[in-house]
């Protein structure tokens, strides 16, 4: 070593945002996982800001590592052997949402009799201590393991935590829910080229802005990120889409749970179609929006210039009492073709979430509404869901104060399980029109029909029968939700919930090879089967002609021809008082 100079030190950051377990007790994790996670990028980002800054010193490094537990495993073991050599990091758990709490529990265990310093944030602390009273047993259990609880977002608060861990004196709690950050101007979100390669599609994820203004009693994120519109700006939006083209990522999924109520969403989409048209960038996209997006002057049309080709819509349901129950006014039924319509003029896919269990579903309703959106909607890909009362929701908050029974364990709260009673189906029926959903929805003739309007809309074939396979087969096949799904299951002997047994080694092992062997033999006969589909529709002449009632242009009087109008009383209703509704202002999109 030269003269003068003396070794720097290190404090090892290392980022987990964990999985969470299947019913077997094995954490879902996969070769290759869906899309990246936002929050990990934006703690990354921050703690990239934090390292170029010297905040713990100029003598001292902050190393960086970023773990998705979807796709990389967990060892806590190497985790304790790599801070203990450089005398001095944190483990922060982060974006840890209710089902993925009892994990991050685990993972954080081993490194807190180590005597390490773990920290755990996300939307199950941060939601449970905006709704409800006090810490929450499992939450209190945590911190009474040593772990430091993280309610709130980093932007401006990520300095004090690293400095305290460096001084060893981490606090058992950051509270910041009643300060959210302003996230314009602040270092962009960002993750590793070799991190996001391990992503099926190679998607890069940011948030353009955070909270919403709508007030559904199941959702969590407007008492977490707030109500009010906050964002990023157009340059800060630019400089994302540069750098990460420039890294070889050209596919981003825009977090925003409803992009179309960012307040800056055109001079964005402005930006972003600059980039594409004049310099000739070449990137595509997927967003969230409402049901009344279309009713946003010039969004759509900005959008498909913009680089959307994929968008996830919650349309919930097509019942507008239950809307209405679940404070989902904003969905109007009567406007749900048009929104659909206008998104096909543009040839964008549309995902729509559908909800299953409100108080007046039974197994006859769910599957004759599935039967009438197949007929005379004109939506791609529907994702069902459980009606799941989510801590940090005001419907999780009304059943604890009313002392209704809710599961225990966090880690069926994935809405892909049941955690409540329902008042009119039982907890095994509910379990199985669940199934069912998706086997009515998905079924060969309905998959050949998407690919059919598919065709006529100018959307690829290809495509839209990988999605639809995808998401079946996540279902039928690995028996998990697709927003879970990936390419490759992976399962490690030793990474089995606690309490349940640990397999012998060769009965385990034979026992994942066959099973990998059987789902991918499932996924071959199912892809050779449609496959032959795609080519018969691709090699039509008049492909672009097919026509069915989902895909007629909107009438006035579809409004008492159509069933969805007329199935139920509400749906009557709705439809009556559109007649008579006067013809919609641009600002009415607002409300």
């Amino acid at each position: 070593m030269a003269a003068g100079t003396s070794a720097k030190r290190i404090f090892e950051l290392i980022l987990i945002k964990p999985s969470h377990y299947d019913d077997d007790g094995y954490v879902i994790q996969w070769l290759r996982s869906a899309i990246p996670s936002n929050t990990l990028a934006v703690l990354y980002g921050l703690a990239r800001d934090c390292a170029e800054r010297h905040i713990l010193g100029p003598d001292v490094e902050i190393a960086i590592t970023a773990i998705d537990e979807t796709n990389t495993r967990v060892r806590p073991q190497a985790i304790i052997r790599r801070i203990r050599r450089a005398g001095a990091g944190m483990v922060a758990l982060v974006g840890v949402q209710s089902n993925q709490f009892p994990r991050a529990v685990d993972i954080a265990r081993p490194l807190r009799d180590a005597g390490l310093q773990v920290g755990i944030g996300g939307f199950h602390v941060s939601g449970t201590i905006a709704m409800l009273p006090g810490l929450q047993p499992e939450v209190a259990a945590a911190q009474a393991m040593g772990i430091s609880l993280f309610a709130g977002e980093a932007e401006g608060r990520l300095d004090a935590v690293l400095i305290d861990a460096f001084a060893g004196r981490l606090q058992p709690l950051y509270n910041f829910m009643d300060d959210l950050p302003n996230i314009e101007g602040v270092p962009m979100p960002v993750l590793p080229i070799a991190r996001v390669r391990r992503t099926a599609g190679r998607h890069a994820s940011f948030d353009a802005g955070r909270g919403c203004p709508f007030q559904c009693s199941f959702c969590t994120i407007i008492n977490v990120q707030g109500r009010k519109s906050r964002r990023r700006s157009p340059d800060d939006v630019e400089q994302i889409i540069r750098e990460n083209v420039r890294n070889g990522i050209s596919r981003f999924f825009i977090t925003d749970d409803n992009f179309a109520r960012n307040k800056d969403w055109e001079p964005i989409f402005d930006r972003l179609i600059e980039l594409r048209e004049r310099e000739k960038l070449s990137f595509r996209m997927i967003i969230q929006v409402d049901t009344m997006c279309h009713r946003i002057p010039h969004f759509i049309e900005k959008a498909g210039r913009a680089g959307v080709t994929r968008v996830f819509i919650g349309l919930e349901n097509i019942n507008p009492d239950s809307l209405v129950g679940a404070k989902k006014r904003q969905n109007k039924i009567t406007e749900y073709r048009k929104m659909l319509l206008a998104w096909k003029s543009i040839g964008a896919m549309t995902y729509a979430g559908y909800i299953l269990g409100f108080p007046t579903d039974t197994a006859e309703t769910i599957v004759r509404d599935i039967g009438i959106i197949q007929r005379e909607l004109p939506v791609d890909l529907l994702e069902f869901f459980f009606l799941t009362p989510l801590p940090g929701s005001e419907d999780h908050k009304n059943l604890f104060q009313s002392g209704i029974a809710m599961d225990a364990d966090m880690n069926r709260y994935d809405l892909n399980h049941t955690t409540t009673g329902h008042p009119l189906m039982p907890r095994a029926e509910w379990e199985r029109v669940y199934q069912l959903a998706w086997d009515t929805y998905y079924s060969p003739a309905h998959m050949e029909t998407v690919m059919r309007r598919a065709a006529a809309t100018g959307i690829s074939v290809g495509k839209i029968l990988f999605l639809l396979l995808w998401f079946y087969s996540c279902i039928s096949v690995e028996k998990l939700h697709p927003l879970e799904g990936g390419y490759l299951r992976r399962k490690a002997r030793t990474d089995r919930r606690p309490g349940l047994p640990r397999e012998a080694a060769i009965p385990f092992y034979l026992g994942y090879a066959g099973e990998t062997v059987a789902k991918h033999w499932a996924l071959l006969r199912l892809w050779w089967r449609f496959n032959r589909i795609r080519r018969q529709i691709k090699a039509d002449p008049n492909r672009k002609a097919y026509h069915d009632l989902a895909l007629t242009p909107v009438t006035e009087d579809e409004l008492d021809t159509l069933e969805m109008f007329s199935v139920t009383q509400g749906a009557k209703a709705a439809a009556a008082r559109a007649h008579t509704r006067p013809a919609p202002q641009p600002q009415d999109a607002l409300v």
